[in-house]
């Protein structure tokens, strides 16, 4: 059972719970479990089934089914407002599970708002600390970098395998997710798009300049690397500024869910997992406790730079600078440790044995810093 599961089922006695996140993450199989752990009276319905799609929009189920799981409803234009009827209706007979594979939160294609009577979760790959309960957190790392952190690749644990699941994967999301949800024309040019991101990890990524390389308008470029994000195969980090119309401006920074996405060497991936189990990390805080939090990375007119910057409430947490094998501490972790104050500075090594402080900082490894809480 995936880590999100005790708490959203204390959220299901209380309201709807909506469950996004990338494709082939494991949300089916998460509601799936839930219905035979907890509910094995529960239905489960897939939009993109004929069968289910026909019940589901008939309303065909037994009042004694305590759980109503819609799969993939956001595919039909009108899911919000035929969803709120539902739960206005027969919410005091049935808990309500919504999954889908895009941004819920976002897609508001008509009927009333569902503002109240609803919780968000985020289900996001494997990390670190969320990894099968026989396997090494040695062979987890291992894996993250060459298979990625999805369930099926990761359990498999062999890369050729992996690389034809993400060519299928991300075919089925140009060809199915994106067109059924998205007014978009030139998929090609989208896929060529998302190739230019790969091998851009950890870098600044200026629109302007990969439009010109596909002969698009910035206005298209920004528009795609939009739409990739609501389909979760990539999260944006921009810049940390405490004026937020520069931050906006600022070139940012893009990575991909899926690590084995990735093209380029050991340190681009590494940065890529550590920027992905950041963000998942954040996000359960998020959707656990409330609180509001941002992944930033900073950098100044000097060239100095830190990867990571971890705001909670709009209030500077950590520092987070990320290493695949230089163990030497950075100096702009250090510079800004000591001129932000930050509550902790932290820099992440790949290959580290053995941890150390200096200062203000502490310099560990990926394994023992993701096994603790946040």
């Amino acid at each position: 059972m995936r880590s999100i599961a005790k708490p959203l089922l204390a959220d299901l006695r209380r309201k709807m719970v909506f469950v996004g996140g990338p494709r082939q993450v494991g949300k089916t199989t998460l509601a799936k479990a839930l219905l035979r752990d907890h509910f094995p009276s529960g239905r489960y319905f897939n939009w993109d089934y004929d069968e289910d799609r026909r019940d589901l929009l008939a309303k065909r189920w037994s009042d004694e089914d305590r759980l109503l799981v819609f799969d993939e409803v956001h595919k039909y234009p009108r899911w919000k407002q035929w969803v709120k009827g539902v739960y206005d209706v027969q919410g005091d007979r049935h808990a309500v599970l919504v999954t889908g594979s895009a941004r819920l939160d976002l897609y508001r294609r008509g009927g009333d708002s569902l503002m109240g009577r609803y919780h968000y979760w985020r289900l996001h790959p494997f990390s670190l600390d969320e990894i099968p309960p026989r396997m090494k957190p040695a062979e987890a790392l291992r894996r993250l970098l060459t298979v990625g952190g999805f369930p099926e690749p990761f359990l498999d644990g062999s890369e050729r395998f992996a690389r034809r699941w993400r060519r299928e994967r991300f075919d089925r999301i140009l060809r199915e997710d994106i067109r059924d949800l998205e007014p978009l024309r030139h998929l090609s040019l989208l896929a060529l798009f998302a190739d230019l991101l790969r091998h851009r990890v950890g870098r600044q990524v200026v629109l302007a300049n990969l439009a010109a390389d596909l002969q698009v308008s910035p206005k298209t470029a920004k528009a795609w690397l939009e739409v990739l994000e609501r389909m979760y195969v990539v999260f944006v980090v921009r810049p940390y500024t405490r004026n937020l119309p520069r931050a906006i401006q600022k070139p940012p920074k893009v990575y991909f869910f899926d690590t084995g996405d990735v093209i380029g060497d050991d340190g681009a991936r590494f940065e890529n997992l550590c920027a992905a189990a950041l963000l998942k990390r954040l996000h359960l805080a998020e959707d656990h406790e409330g609180f509001r939090y941002e992944l930033r990375y900073l950098r100044d007119k000097e060239g100095r730079e830190v990867d990571f910057v971890v705001l909670k409430d709009g209030v500077l947490e950590e520092l987070i600078e990320v290493k695949h094998g230089d163990d030497s501490v950075s100096r702009a972790l250090g510079y800004y440790a000591e001129r932000l104050r930050p509550r902790r500075a932290t820099q992440i090594v790949g290959t580290l044995r053995h941890r150390f402080d200096r200062g203000r900082l502490r310099v560990t490894s990926p394994i023992e810093y993701f096994a603790r809480p946040i």
